[in-house]
């Protein structure tokens, strides 16, 4: 049969058997990885591993890439041929993921403009069916480039495909068409808030910027939080701020393009602020906080309800504090008004019988959560609005997000501010469960987490776990043995995706990522 499973399920041994019998799928085998460019790497003997990694044996995989290769031909034959094999290997592996506990295993994949060549993405996909993967989550929007042909590209954005050779190459819609031959459910996987460095090329996309109250720019060269003289050169990363009215127009122009090619799904990845390096991972000052933009500051002081709240919020934004002479300042430049009101905020009869010193502890404290909040509130928005056009279009929608992304660190938070908590319960959470301790245990913890909070709702949680097949990788245990794990200790869990195709065949991803096209 084309997917191996162990002998200690008879009666689901005798029903895939008999399904692939009848779709001449006679070689049987062990358990074994696609032939790829990197040394085939055997899973991991766990719990789980020969039942459900639904793994397709080698001797299959060469008949696939032979049959593949004759496609290639002008012969009409030999393209039906391979076209009925990827149906009935598609087929095979519907069946296996039914059976499995495991109903979906997706990975996270870039395409790169070579995969414009014939066979590329055919071959790519097949490997995805080889190795199990019934979902992908393509690269669509990523460092600042779109996956979108380059003769019909109405956004801000180049093209990943900046070849005149195939300017009208509509690689998104070949992924898509392609993979739904093969049972294959293809998502845009989507940088939200990272613009990327082509965005900030364009003098009038400045007041789409992140301002934090240092007048620094959330441009950053070599990875997050790394302020250089070089920010806004070719490798940077561009944090843009979810207040911006530009950059919500722009996102979402790109995003209705990316919609009518009618994915099976869009996941919003980078929906946060980003985050520093050292002492700057954490927000524990307003200034520390990316609210400076013009839209973004303006909305925040907007919030004031009265003339007392919108002095002591622009004093506060300036300074970072608000001092007992100011408060008092204020009192007087406003004497028929008593209280300070901003939004959620309400009149306190015994609030002037106060010191000044001790009422500017108290507004401090005040405005730092209002701050705060109104910060997170931003992200959760942008969601919100994505997630609602992506639904008009009957595309499902679901948020990739740091589990550690709002936590509360000393007398700050994360900088990130990643308010998951408060994400749309009607879209898919995707948990990046990434932890590092050696073992598996802090991983299961993570997505333990997440299945609590997600229960009272019915959210979907689908983690996606870093890795690779059969050995240990970046001090965290192979995916089969992450796997086991969770399975362990989540069995309501169903789906899970890896991250990333790069990282189980490096040489694989080397070759396309470096390949170039004749202009």
């Amino acid at each position: 049969m084309l997917f191996s499973h162990i002998s200690r399920w008879p009666q689901l041994k005798i029903l895939m058997t008999g399904a692939l019998t009848s779709a001449n799928f006679l070689n049987l085998g062990s358990l074994a990885t696609a032939q790829s460019l990197d040394p085939p790497v055997a899973p991991a003997q766990t719990a789980t591993s020969n039942a459900d990694y639904c793994f397709t044996t080698p001797a299959q995989v060469t008949e696939k890439n032979r049959l593949r290769s004759a496609a290639l031909s002008p012969d009409p034959a030999a393209k039906q041929r391979y076209r009925q094999y990827i149906y009935q290997s598609g087929q095979a592996l519907l069946n296996c993921r039914q059976q499995s506990w495991l109903k979906t295993q997706a990975i996270w994949i870039r395409m790169y403009p070579c995969d414009s060549k014939p066979g590329a993405v055919d071959e790519l996909l097949d490997r995805m069916v080889e190795k199990g993967y019934n979902q992908v989550y393509l690269a669509t929007f990523y460092a600042g480039r779109v996956l979108l042909p380059q003769a019909n590209n109405p956004t801000t954005w180049p093209s990943v495909l900046d070849t005149k050779s195939v300017q009208n190459t509509d690689l998104l819609a070949d992924v898509i068409r392609k993979g739904r031959e093969r049972g294959i459910k293809v998502y845009a996987w989507m940088y939200s808030l990272n613009f990327g460095s082509n965005y900030g090329l364009y003098p009038n996309h400045e007041s789409a910027f992140n301002i934090n109250g240092r007048n620094e720019k959330s441009w950053f060269v070599g990875r997050e939080g790394d302020q250089s003289p070089d920010a806004g050169g070719p490798n940077s990363i561009l944090f843009v701020n979810p207040y911006s009215e530009q950059a919500k127009n722009d996102f979402n122009l790109m995003l209705t393009e990316v919609l009518k090619r009618r994915p099976d799904g869009v996941l919003f990845d980078y929906i946060r602020y980003p985050r520093g390096q050292g002492a700057q991972s954490v927000a524990a000052n307003v200034k520390d906080l990316w609210i400076y933009g013009p839209d973004a500051r303006q909305g925040f002081e907007a919030m004031a309800q009265n003339n007392k709240a919108s002095e002591l919020i622009k004093t506060f934004l300036t300074n970072g504090d608000v001092q007992a002479n100011e408060v008092t300042a204020i009192d007087a430049s406003f004497p028929d008004e008593k209280d300070p009101l901003w939004v959620g905020r309400s009149a306190r009869p015994t609030e002037l019988k106060m010191t000044p010193q001790k009422r500017a502890e108290l507004y401090n404290r005040e405005l730092w959560q209002l701050a705060v909040g109104y910060a997170g509130e931003g992200v959760v928005k942008f969601l919100s609005d994505a997630t609602s056009l992506a639904q008009r279009y009957g595309v499902p929608a679901g948020a990739v997000f740091f589990p550690e992304g709002n936590n509360a660190v000393g007398k700050g938070y994360d900088s990130r501010l990643q308010r998951w908590n408060r994400f749309p319960r009607n879209i898919e959470w995707h948990p990046m469960a990434y932890a590092i301790c050696g073992q598996s245990k802090c991983i299961e913890d993570q997505v333990t987490k997440m299945m609590t909070a997600a229960s009272s709702s019915g959210t979907p949680v689908i983690p996606a776990l870093a890795g690779a097949w059969g050995r240990t990788f970046e001090n965290r245990p192979s995916l089969e043995v992450q796997m086991d794990g969770i399975r362990r200790s989540s069995p309501g869990l169903s789906a899970i995706s890896h991250f990333s195709y790069s990282w189980q065949e490096p040489a694989s991803d080397s070759i396309r990522s470096s390949c170039r096209l004749l202009r």
